[in-house]
């Protein structure tokens, strides 16, 4: 039975007549019209007097849409890199955001810069080269919409025009079919003339086109009027409607997308526009403009930016135009002559297809018309992470709770995935991960991290793409029943299994090494939750501010050869060195070098007290550590943690242990059954230990 129309007395209609209301009141009039604003060809030559900006190239336009968003710096190895907050998406919340590409991305925007300015790079197709997942289509997604965006608003508009024109006893207006810029109407001989007469050739710090011809269709009408006005130009501009140009790619405005098919359905005509067989019989030729549609991918991203994707599988028969459109900036529809056009060409490709492009003589001449910048995997654990967090995050993931270091070790696995080992005997793969994510390393600086990374130039370009850990969180998310947490050796057990029928791996090689670098990451995890059990443990804040007052006793008094007074007893003695090295050794202090260390904290107090600051026992990072390693060793014995795995423990230590699972779940973020699980875990470990020790 259908729904019953609310009457006029009816609650709902006024409920909904509210809700319209309210929908019509977030509307703003005034932004809708200055996004559709109309008028003559003078009200335009007007605005190109006052803003200049409006004749911008493509390139020009997309490279100042990238700056818009602002810019940060920060040096990278003593390399100094641009940071552009476009690629980080925040005006989509964050959902294309790039993580790790810092430096790629400032090539690909050192490009477009080159191009705005004229340098040469506006005549080549821009090729986003690199492995699956390595997120080449979401830096084009990402231009294309900013794009889009760009030109509704101030900074980014642009405008085009239209034809007044009466046509078989109709009076209709008659777009430009590919949107070209207002400016074409004005003769080529007048037209730099002109923009000096306005000045504005003074104000305009880069090349603007100023030999474009219009396109078939308006050198058609324009022709006709000029003809039907007996050469009155004036009278001819009478029929212009300039208007505001907004991008969209939904509509195919200034935003083109082209992908290959299969050779039998492939056509030139996606590429250039054509004949409307049904207007033949209308203007009676099939040469006649009216008579053709101006709707292919090249047409329609005019003044914007056209994206191929998978370029290199094109069918040599598209080659052509492409080389023309990037060249020539130049198109040749059917039956018409070469046709003006101004855009961005990007296209993207795999490795596979890359190498496939090198052996191909034929692509010799697209190769030559090609920058390639290449689009890696991340190599900074760090970043990794990043797109993880996005896609699992807990805003987004509810119901099940993932345990700390999961996705820190899914990412740390996949980083290993894509570094080459290093030449270096001394350094594993592991040291080198972490020397890439800004972590120090006794031995090695920045110049040494800078040669390590030149060594191994194909760094990125293979091992595991992002999309296959995204695949396995999220099959675990969903497949591990009864339980309300996972953990990373569901996930590092999940990520291993996968790789017997992973179907981008070469060889058994390449399955073994991934399989032995998941063992490395589980060796690593286990000293990662050792140490946050320890800290937990050790948590005792007082008990460690008075283990550190001792500390400092002692080594106050020892650095100036003084004695000790003792907290009971009142006598004077010799500072406590057993209890200095059994905190010093926690840190792999040597013997050698213990004066040195105890001299050092006694300087690093000093210097904080000439500013005025208090030093308490988390003040510096080393001597903390050392303390709470040395609290959890004088107290695991009375958590008696090892206990669990028999699972028969007393109160006094149930309720010991019951405290540090709550600090777990407090200060380290893990929830009742994961803080259980990783005690047990850690627990096991150590009766490993107590059983090999025995």
């Amino acid at each position: 039975m259908s729904e019953r129309t609310p009457s006029a007395s009816d609650p709902r209609k006024n409920g909904f007549e509210s809700l319209v209301r309210l929908i019509g009141q977030r509307q703003n009039p005034e932004h809708y019209r200055d996004l559709h604003w109309t008028g003559t060809l003078d009200d335009y030559l007007a605005t190109v007097q006052a803003r200049p900006e409006v004749l911008r190239t493509a390139f020009q336009r997309l490279y100042d849409m990238i700056l818009s968003h602002g810019t940060e710096e920060y040096s990278d190895n003593k390399k100094r890199v641009v940071r552009y907050n476009f690629f980080a998406d925040e005006h989509y919340g964050g959902r294309d955001a790039i993580f790790g590409l810092d430096i790629p991305l400032m090539k690909l925007v050192n490009v477009l810069q080159s191009a705005a300015l004229g340098y040469g790079t506006d005549r080549r197709v821009l090729l986003l080269h690199g492995p699956v997942g390595s997120a080449k289509s979401t830096v084009a997604r990402l231009m294309k919409r900013g794009l889009e965006d760009y030109t509704h608003t101030a900074e980014g508009a642009l405008y085009t025009f239209g034809w007044h024109m009466e046509e078989n006893g109709k009076k209709e207006l008659y777009p430009c079919p590919i949107n070209e810029e207002p400016l074409h109407l004005l003769p080529l001989e007048w037209r730099r003339a002109a923009l000096n007469d306005l000045g504005v050739l003074d104000k305009l710090d880069r090349p603007i086109h100023l030999d474009r011809e219009l396109c078939p269709a308006c050198r058609f009408r324009y022709r006709q009027l000029l003809e039907e006005y007996d050469g009155d130009w004036t009278k001819v501009m009478s029929h212009i409607e300039v208007r505001r140009l907004l991008f969209s790619e939904q509509d195919r405005v200034g935003i083109g997308t082209f992908q290959p098919k299969d050779e039998k359905n492939q056509d030139s005509t996606e590429l250039t526009g054509d004949i409307n067989y049904r207007k033949i019989a209308e203007y009676g030729s099939d040469s006649d403009p009216r008579a053709f549609n101006f709707d292919g991918e090249f047409c329609v991203a005019n003044r914007g930016i056209i994206e191929f994707v998978e370029i290199l599988k094109l069918d040599v028969a598209f080659l052509y135009d492409l080389l023309g459109a990037t060249q020539e900036h130049r198109i040749k529809p059917k039956k018409f002559a070469q046709t003006d056009i101004d855009e961005v060409i990007i296209g993207h490709t795999n490795e596979a297809e890359y190498r496939r492009l090198l052996n191909n003589e034929f692509m010799e001449a697209l190769r030559d018309r090609t920058i390639k910048i290449d689009i890696p995997y991340i190599t900074k654990m760090s970043q990794e992470i990043g797109i993880y967090k996005k896609d699992f995050g807990p805003e987004r993931i509810r119901g099940v709770h993932i345990a700390p270091h999961t996705l820190e070790m899914a990412s740390m696995w996949a980083v290993l995935t894509r570094l080459e080992e290093p030449r270096k005997h001394n350094l594993t793969i592991l040291q080198k991960l972490k020397l890439y994510d800004g972590r120090s390393l006794t031995g090695y600086t920045q110049d040494n991290i800078k040669e390590l990374r030149q060594e191994a130039k194909r760094e990125g370009m293979e091992g595991i793409s992002p999309r296959y850990i995204q695949d396995k969180i999220s099959n675990t998310l969903v497949g591990e029943r009864g339980t309300t947490s996972i953990n990373p050796f569901i996930i590092l057990n999940a990520l291993e299994s996968g790789l017997k029928t992973h179907s981008l791996i070469s060889s058994e090689e390449v399955r073994t090494r991934y399989q032995e670098l998941i063992g490395v990451v589980k060796q690593e995890y286990e000293d990662i939750v050792k140490n946050e059990v320890q800290r937990a443990i050790s948590a005792d804040e007082k008990a460690v501010a008075n283990l550190c007052a001792n500390y400092i006793d002692n080594v106050k008094a020892y650095t100036q050869r003084e004695k000790v007074r003792h907290k009971y007893t009142g006598q004077y003695e010799e500072p406590d060195e057993r209890l200095m090295r059994s905190i010093e050794e926690k840190i792999d202090i040597p013997e050698s070098r213990k004066d040195d260390f105890r001299r050092e904290i006694m300087n690093y107090i000093g210097a904080l007290a000439i500013d005025g600051k208090q030093f308490e026992w988390n003040t510096n990072e080393r001597l903390q550590k050392a303390l709470e390693l040395k609290l959890f060793e004088d107290q695991k014995d009375t958590i008696k943690l090892s206990t669990l795995v028999s699972n028969v423990m007393d109160r006094e230590t149930q309720e010991r242990i019951d405290i540090v699972k709550n600090r777990l779940i407090k200060h380290y973020g893990y929830n009742e059954e994961s803080a259980t699980d990783v005690l047990n875990y850690v627990a096991s470990i150590f009766a490993r230990g107590d059983t090999k020790d025995s």
